[in-house]
């Protein structure tokens, strides 16, 4: 007997590179290209003055960040979790929702965090496929399940589902909790809150990595029913009362004030991407119809991984992930103008 016996194995998820290079273009984890709102750097400032705070635990309510976000979404507070990003989030959801012997269901080509808190967690789960198209069919989730995650939209392929589509699904799976994993909502989704009254079983998360360029400070949220939250809420305080730090809750705060900086930057991304959209078309470039500040491309005479090569032969870095049915597809992050522009100068120069 050894003490290795009772250590719990399992295979970690793997996140996308930080290259430690300087001069890089780096689309490779679907950061936004823009800095936050500008009203971030001003409560930066006035944190830096009350530094002596930080030698105090933060609350643990995250008061300031449910009190804006309540704000923000005509939400009582009593409908909102937050979380250390929205892995931190899901996380708990798994471990909350999911304790059944039914399977959990999700898409064999979704985010790759899923099957790993499953995993870890001792979670049974059973991976639906996609059709050819990478699209979901719901009718091949009306099996015995014990809980049900969807990306809308969905990573990497980028494509999404219409609320009313969501909303169908929804109505055939009441007996259990269904997630609704929004990080991409904001680059052309539609989003399912405004179905959390309808819905007591339905919980959807967001974050503040994607579309409000606040990555760095770890910030994800949940809305559901009352109850749902409640239930979400009392494991979160069994496993740690002081999930999210100070600035983080300062900082967070202050990006929803600034409402117009942030519909202009999504709307600056979304134009970017449609225009590298059709500029890889021309270069023959297969790609889905992207919802979100990615695209998914494969080109049919080049493999996936030597364009990936290439690219970072110049400097520019972009995903690839070797698993099947889509090992001969790019998941490229939509930068700036410029950036986008010279990936596909060099692209043109490679082809």
């Amino acid at each position: 007997m050894s003490w290795e016996d009772n250590v719990r194995r399992v295979i970690p998820y793997v996140p996308g590179e930080q290259p430690k290079i300087d001069k890089i273009i780096k689309l490779n984890t679907n950061e936004n290209p823009y800095p936050p709102a500008p009203g971030v750097l001003k409560a930066l400032e006035e944190l830096k003055e009350g530094y002596d705070n930080l030698r105090k635990y933060p609350a643990p309510a995250c008061d300031a960040l449910e009190e804006a976000l309540s704000e923000y979404y005509n939400l009582p507070r009593e409908q909102l979790f937050t979380g250390v990003g929205s892995d931190d989030v899901l996380s708990m959801a798994f471990l909350a929702f999911f304790k059944g012997e039914k399977p959990v269901l999700f898409p064999d080509i979704t985010y790759s965090f899923y099957d790993v808190w499953a995993e870890v967690y001792g979670i049974p789960y059973k991976t639906v496929p996609l059709n050819e198209n990478f699209e979901i069919n719901g009718e091949d989730y009306d099996i015995p399940n014990g809980g049900i995650v969807i990306a809308n939209p969905n990573a990497p392929t980028g494509i999404a589902k219409s609320k009313e589509w969501m909303e169908q699904f929804i109505t055939r799976h009441r007996d259990v909790v269904v997630i609704v994993d929004e990080a991409y909502v904001d680059f052309g989704g539609e989003s399912c809150i405004s179905l959390i009254d309808k819905y007591e079983n339905l919980l959807v998360t967001q974050t503040f990595s994607k579309s409000r360029s606040l990555a760095g400070l770890r910030i994800g949220m949940a809305f559901g029913s009352k109850k749902i939250i409640r239930y979400l809420k009392d494991v979160k305080f069994s496993v740690n009362s002081y999930t999210m730090n100070t600035p983080s809750l300062v900082l967070g705060s202050a990006s929803l004030k600034d409402d117009e900086y942030f519909r202009e930057k999504v709307s600056a991304v979304i134009k970017t991407r449609e225009w590298t959209k059709d500029e890889l078309k021309k270069l023959g470039f297969i790609m889905t119809e992207s919802k979100t500040n990615f695209l998914f491309a494969s080109h049919p005479e080049r493999k996936a991984e030597e364009i990936m090569n290439k690219l970072r032969e110049q400097g520019i870095i972009v995903r690839h992930f070797k698993k099947p049915r889509i090992d001969n597809y790019l998941r490229i992050s939509i930068g700036t103008d410029e950036e986008m522009q010279e990936m596909v100068r060099v692209l043109r120069t490679f082809l």
